[in-house]
């Protein structure tokens, strides 16, 4: 395995890498929201340069501002409330998290910088071979099922309804291992490879991106991730059906993100 090093990764121009700590270095949650916070006021007096910060969590749930109370664990795991949009989800050991700390022109246009993101992690996987795409109405980055009617039915039974969206007192948590996220590359659903939960304050952005390179997905069992029902999750190891690791992931991570955020004409959208 390629060793990671820490500290900061030098760029051309404009965008800088820090990596704040990998495997047995990983960053506790809060100890990463302090510094996102540190270099978000940096940035925003133009001390530093739009900067990276790179890093793996030890286990934790954290829950966007959106999140609802039938979306967390049921056996009482602690979950961390943060102010980035979105809703719950999990980070830890396998993830590579992100959080691109970048000002935006004026008006912000949020929806264009979710779009940056997608776009460099479309391309990361693509360089894996693996084939993603984006979802309508659902952010991040996704490995497309098969269609509805291909799909092997749910409990051994050929319903005319998937329960976890028409019946509404259907629990997705208590209902094993056929209804679980993790499991949704079996069952040949839509599933979520990277997370995209963002917020940005005085024109500068905070919070990032999960890509998900070989963590154990069963984690993401005890939620609803992202408040989604009917899909799951996924990673590059288990599509590829091999060892893929964050020190292989990195540098292509690196490269992409700054082809796409440093490249990008930071202009908002026309209306």
């Amino acid at each position: 395995m390629t060793a990671i090093s820490r500290g900061e990764t030098p760029a051309p121009e404009g965008l800088r890498f820090v990596h704040l700590g990998f495997g047995p270095d990983a960053v506790e949650y809060g100890t990463a929201w302090q510094e996102q916070r540190r270099v978000h006021a940096a940035r925003f007096a133009d001390e530093v340069p739009d900067t990276c910060l790179l890093l793996e969590h030890p286990p934790v749930y954290t829950a966007g501002r959106r999140t609802t109370q039938d979306e967390r664990p049921l056996d009482g795991t602690p979950v961390i409330d943060v102010d980035r949009g979105g809703k719950i989800t999990w980070h830890g050991p396998g993830q590579l998290v992100g959080y691109p700390i970048q000002k935006l022109p004026r008006p912000v246009d949020v929806v264009a910088h979710v779009r940056r993101l997608e776009e460099a992690l479309i391309r990361v996987c693509a360089d894996f071979g693996v084939e993603t795409s984006r979802v309508e109405g659902r952010s991040g980055v996704w490995v497309l099922g098969d269609p509805v009617e291909q799909r092997a039915a749910l409990g051994g039974l050929q319903l005319d309804f998937d329960p976890r969206t028409a019946d509404e007192l259907f629990d997705p948590r208590l209902n094993g291992p056929e209804y679980a996220p993790s499991n949704a590359g079996q069952r040949r659903e839509d599933r979520k490879l990277a997370a995209i939960g963002i917020r940005v304050a005085k024109g500068v952005t905070m919070h990032g991106f999960a890509l998900n390179v070989n963590p154990d997905n069963t984690s993401f069992d005890k939620i609803v991730p992202c408040g989604i029902r009917d899909a799951g999750v996924a990673s590059l190891a288990g599509e590829l059906g091999r060892e893929v690791t964050i020190a292989e992931v990195l540098p292509v991570v690196e490269k992409h993100l700054r082809d796409v955020l440093q490249g990008a004409e930071l202009l908002p959208r026309a209306v």
